[in-house]
């Protein structure tokens, strides 16, 4: 029989190797990367007994049929059928680790291959889902793949281009998707029995309490933005520092300002992760700088407040040292409650896996933030060893994978057996 956690830990190996970038891991929306992603997992699905298709936007989807009555495998489109959706995303940040994303498409596939080996069908569909993009690195909007399957994405960000110009659309059309069937691709509510995703913890509790997995409760609300300070570009040796527009220094006081209004908040996290100097010469004045902003708490209306107070200091910062400045929000969730039943469920399968259930608040944005606007959504975090993610380092056990997968399967047991 199979070590079916060995081979997630095998499989995850071989998608690192898959990179948009020479001497790091890069995966990111619509690139030649996930292209041969797509086909590399694809066969994996294949091979667990799954029809595969690729949708509108991108996103990887298998497909395992319920149990008909007449013995006969159901088309995907058939109405009569319920379907419990697994997954979560296959593209990653600039110079990633490994797990973040792949390990829960991963594991859902070796929980439907668990069910295919043993010639098992249950009386509702199982669609294991690779989105294209949660992430949102491209494009600078994540969560594209889930909000098109939700049925909440918006045509307005077909016109967003990328680094090199290359719009939405563009790209979509390149790699193969429909951007004019995007409305299409979305999920029937009716049909959905809800959206299960497992994910690294990305945090150290697991670790500190020595367990395996954990349930997650909720998901914090995050708004992202990109700020412009334009001042004035000038010779570094001539230009008097009373007489000085520095973009670059404005855009740094707003750094700090970020920072210094988070520490004092509970549960606030404000993070610059981008940032563009331009001209970008070392003895030229910066006129131009453009930066992200990163938002996120678990209360929806504290973040709000916190962004609206980020951007008021921004504008004070703007005026003090006579640059202009630009605000513009590109990206916003809401917090998200799990499904209480989903929940339930899933926390019987944990206990009965471990010795202690442990409940976790997820600060990270998930596909399943998106989901729950159309489907009952839970999650499962998975120990990673120092807390360490988007980054090389990232790392889970063997063992830990191998307890994912049997709290995955005993909840679609669970899940099949609920009144």
């Amino acid at each position: 029989m199979r070590d079916l956690a060995q081979t997630v830990i095998q499989r995850i190996e071989a998608l690192g190797e898959i990179s948009d970038e020479p001497g790091r891991l890069t995966r990111t929306f619509c690139s030649p990367a996930m292209r041969e992603a797509n086909s590399l997992v694809g066969s994996w699905m294949r091979e667990a007994g799954m029809e595969v298709r690729q949708d509108a936007i991108g996103n990887l989807i298998g497909h395992y049929s319920e149990k008909s009555p007449k013995s006969k495998v159901q088309s995907p489109k058939s109405s009569a059928q319920k379907i419990l959706l697994l997954g979560s995303h296959l593209d990653t940040v600039r110079d990633a680790g490994k797990f973040d994303g792949p390990l829960g498409v991963l594991v859902a596939i070796a929980c439907v291959q668990a069910l295919n080996d043993a010639r098992i069908r249950l009386p509702f569909a199982i669609e294991v889902i690779g989105f294209s993009d949660e992430e949102g690195v491209r494009y600078q909007s994540a969560y594209l793949g889930s909000k098109v399957l939700a049925g909440t994405f918006s045509r307005k960000e077909l016109t967003r281009t990328d680094a090199n110009g290359v719009t939405m659309t563009d790209a979509i059309r390149n790699f193969g998707g429909n951007p004019d069937g995007l409305a299409a691709a979305q999920l029937d509510p009716k049909r959905l029995l809800g959206y299960a995703e497992v994910h690294i913890e990305q945090g150290p509790v697991l670790e500190q309490q020595n367990l395996s997995v954990g349930a997650v409760t909720a998901i914090a609300g995050q708004t992202r933005v990109k700020l412009t300070f334009t001042g004035r570009a000038g010779h570094a040796g001539t230009t008097p520092m009373n007489l000085r527009r520095d973009a670059l220094c404005a855009a740094s006081e707003f750094v700090l300002a970020a920072e210094f209004f988070a520490q004092r908040r509970n549960g606030l996290v404000a993070t610059v992760g981008e940032i563009t100097a331009l001209p970008g010469a070392s003895n030229v004045i910066p006129g131009r700088v453009q930066l992200s902003l990163d938002v996120r708490h678990p209360n929806d209306a504290r973040r709000r407040a916190a962004v609206a107070a980020l951007k008021k200091r921004a504008d004070a910062i703007a005026a003090h040292r006579k640059v202009n400045f630009d605000w513009q929000l590109v990206h916003q969730a809401p917090a998200v409650t799990c499904d209480r039943q989903f929940s339930s469920l899933l926390s019987k399968a944990v206990k009965h896996r471990q010795r202690k259930l442990v409940l976790l608040h997820s600060g990270a944005g998930h596909d399943a933030a998106a989901m729950a606007a159309v489907t009952p959504v839970t999650m499962l975090f998975v120990r990673c060893k120092k807390g360490i993610s988007h980054h090389p380092d990232e790392s889970a056990s063997v063992r830990d994978v191998r307890v994912a997968i049997g709290v995955m399967s005993d909840f679609i047991g669970l899940l099949y057996a609920a009144p």
